[in-house]
């Protein structure tokens, strides 16, 4: 009994530690526009367009195709499959709490995007081209930082394409919500095996 208590103590702090970040990651970039700016909605460009939502599409889905590149020649430089966090924690507890692994999952596909997008290409980028930054630089830049945020080494390469995908879909849509829809477009499908598990279980 104690293996399945530990695992599912495990489950639900993971919960924690994705959302209790989110105060700060989400809630700055709000209070910056708000505060200092002309509101979330017209400084990080939050309409919802079919436009933007389609170049949002088309990036995820490209990203989705980069990185399972990215991921093969990971695995094949460092010799063993590899997952990202939440995966590891999702799949090594759901057998004892398939509730908090379909809930992490539901976060995780929509919760993780619009927070972190909010950050990095809403508040990150816009900065970057405020201060005169190229379209490329900041869409490197807030890539990099992007993947250096999720403290994965190993994830690392495969976190900087998809934050290239990103970055260009906020460029060419000139939209924060075409980054919010790509990052989802990532996360869902990987949130769905997670949730496919759990209901398993």
């Amino acid at each position: 009994m104690a293996p399945l208590h530990g695992a599912a103590s495990a489950a639900w702090a993971s919960i924690a530690l994705l959302v209790v970040p989110w105060v700060g990651l989400g809630g700055w970039p709000l209070w910056a526009a708000r505060s200092k700016g002309n509101g979330a909605r017209a400084d990080y460009r939050l309409v919802v367009t079919a436009r933007s939502t389609g170049i949002g599409l088309g990036a995820g889905l490209a990203a989705l195709a980069a990185a399972s590149g990215v991921a093969l020649v990971t695995e094949k430089v460092i010799g063993h499959p590899f997952t990202s966090a939440v995966g590891t924690v999702a799949t090594s507890t759901t057998r004892a709490a398939p509730v908090a692994v379909i809930l992490l999952a539901v976060l995780a596909a929509f919760g993780s995007p619009v927070v972190e997008e909010l950050a990095f290409r809403g508040l990150t980028y816009g900065s970057f081209r405020k201060l005169g930054t190229g379209p490329a630089a900041a869409i490197g830049w807030t890539a990099l930082m992007f993947a250096a945020f999720h403290l994965e080494p190993v994830r690392l390469p495969l976190l900087f394409v998809i934050g290239v995908a990103l970055g260009v879909a906020r460029w060419l849509a000139d939209s924060t919500w075409a980054a919010i829809v790509a990052h989802a477009t990532v996360n869902v499908p990987g949130a769905v095996e997670l949730a496919r598990l759990a209901q398993h279980h």
